[in-house]
């Protein structure tokens, strides 16, 4: 099965991951249009949530994706790809479904800018470490050099760019930002919705014949991530708009930039691809799901921790 799955080539090129992140940076500027420098002056006097989403993502997910990977014990180069999932920062998408969940939108971008300028150094670290301390993946591993430059461009252009705009928009022209703000946040993630649905439309044929190989992996995978940001935040007596905004920051993943760096640093390796390429559409069923279900739940004004 191995050598079968690793053969597979994914019709996902490099335009059409730049074309998902314009998607994800108009997600992250349809969110700033009702973010204000107020938000982040609340965070800066509560950074507890910070560092426990920061610790969530790059330390605990990864930890527990090893311990499922040791416990179900994959084809390698799936396995390989959940520690890419692990590794890779959380996605611009997750701010949108805090903002669906009525959770702390301030805190999730704050996080997401944080987790993606963090992943320059913990991405390739969480990748190589925990791939090789799993003897089947360790033999596959290469060496991931990221160019420091290239992800700043890469921050600048997803987060920097659309969240300045944003709150530029919302700070000199407030009434503009609050007509703006409902429709685009909406078109914005229905153009990215589409853009997924079309991605898959185009290897239809290759995820209908693989997708039982990694399906109930990222289910879980992805259960377990958000469980984990979860039961910490909760653990820890945070504010219900805290919880609902790390649980996601935990199981969203920014996959596209994971199948950025298997294209460019593992060839496209199958199971890699596969497993990675079904989490970028799977995150976005959980995400919905979950923002949904909260979004309903009204919240109390507490006082957040």
């Amino acid at each position: 099965m191995e050598q079968i799955i690793d053969n597979v080539h994914i019709n996902f090129d490099e335009k059409s991951l730049w074309t998902l992140n314009v998607a994800l940076a108009l997600v992250m500027f349809g969110i700033a249009l009702e973010i204000s420098v107020q938000d982040f002056k609340r965070l800066w006097k509560t950074p507890k949530p910070v560092l426990t989403g920061v610790i969530c993502q790059f330390l605990l997910l990864p930890i527990i994706t090893f311990i499922l990977v040791w416990i179900t014990e994959p084809v390698p180069s799936i396995a390989l790809g959940m520690f890419m999932v692990a590794a890779c920062p959380g996605g611009n998408v997750s701010n949108f479904f805090t903002h669906l969940s009525k959770g702390n939108s301030a805190l999730s971008v704050t996080l997401t800018a944080i987790a993606t300028l963090l992943a320059i150094f913990m991405t390739p670290f969480n990748l190589s470490f925990w791939g090789g301390q799993y003897e089947p993946t360790a033999s596959i591993l290469k060496e991931v050099s990221i160019s420091p430059l290239e992800m700043v461009k890469l921050v600048a252009l997803l987060l920097g760019v659309p969240l300045i705009l944003g709150m530029l928009v919302n700070h000199y022209w407030p009434t503009v930002s609050r007509k703006l703000a409902k429709g685009f946040k909406m078109g914005s993630l229905l153009f990215f919705v589409a853009l997924v649905f079309l991605a898959l439309y185009k290897n239809r044929d290759i995820f209908m014949e693989y997708v039982l190989y990694v399906f109930w992996l990222v289910v879980v995978h992805n259960l377990v991530a958000l469980t984990t940001g979860f039961s910490v935040a909760k653990m820890l007596g945070f504010s219900r708009e805290n919880i609902r905004c790390i649980t996601i920051e935990t199981g969203i993943q920014n996959s596209g930039l994971g199948l950025l760096l298997i294209f460019t640093f593992f060839d496209g390796l199958g199971g890699m691809a596969l497993l990675t390429a079904f989490w970028g559409i799977w995150h976005l069923v959980s995400g919905i799901a979950l923002g949904m279900v909260w979004g309903f739940k009204p919240i109390e004004k507490e006082e957040l921790v």
